[in-house]
């Protein structure tokens, strides 16, 4: 399963009154692991922006000045997402600003529903704490050394870890079942072929007397006994 985890940095918080995207993050994942390609981008927003959000960007009005419009940067994004699900932050937000940009080039908006919305997600999961992107990595031990500023892309490969860990963690990708019929995401240790002649046995005939009377008092439940471990 494809999807792009992104983020957007902006000149403010109202798409619909004037504010306009300056940053944008993609990582690209498969089943929830990150492949490597990432798309990225800033935007010269055509407007000046708030010294409070500066501070939190670190985009001046001055930097974003020979960046390019979004129109000239569109289409890479479009054909980059392709027809993946998009992954954010508190995603009405972003899908707002991105559809605005798109709506003002005449290009039709991503639908609501191909969009998951991880703080939406962590609020369910863990119903009353605070679910900010940094509260969710120090809850997950991820680390923050990189995150000098608010940035498209390096918050993205941080929602990217935060996503796996709400979607299951680390462990979501492991079978061991040993049955080799792994679902999406998960890794599948195949059946080893038996050896062609048995190691030899390491313990003493007293040893192995002491181990099968141990086993005995595990009771007939015992999963030693299930494994049929020790046995033989």
């Amino acid at each position: 399963m494809r999807e792009i985890v992104f983020d957007t940095e902006t000149t403010g918080l109202y798409a619909t009154s004037g504010d306009r995207v300056t940053e944008l993050g993609c990582v690209e994942i498969i089943d929830f692991i990150p492949t490597g390609r990432t798309w990225h981008a800033y935007v010269n927003p055509q407007r000046s922006t708030p010294k409070e959000v500066v501070e939190i960007t670190g985009l001046t009005d001055a930097f974003l000045a020979d960046k390019p419009l979004f129109s000239q940067i569109a289409e890479e994004f479009i054909d980059f997402v392709g027809d993946a699900g998009l992954v954010a932050h508190n995603a009405p937000f972003d899908r707002g600003f991105i559809n605005m940009e798109l709506e003002r080039l005449g290009r039709p908006g991503y639908a609501e529903a191909r969009f998951k919305d991880t703080a939406r997600i962590a609020r369910a999961k863990f119903p009353g704490s605070y679910v900010s992107l940094d509260a969710l990595c120090k809850r997950f031990d991820i680390s923050l050394e990189s995150r000098e500023k608010h940035g498209a892309l390096i918050d993205a490969q941080l929602l990217a870890e935060v996503y796996l860990e709400l979607s299951g963690g680390r462990t979501r990708a492991l079978d061991l079942s040993g049955q080799g019929e792994a679902g999406p995401g998960e890794v599948v240790f195949p059946p080893q072929a038996v050896r062609p002649s048995p190691l030899n046995r390491a313990q003493t005939e007293s040893e192995r007397a002491a181990h099968a009377a141990f086993i005995e008092e595990l009771g007939e439940n015992a999963l030693w006994k299930k494994l049929t471990i020790g046995q033989g």
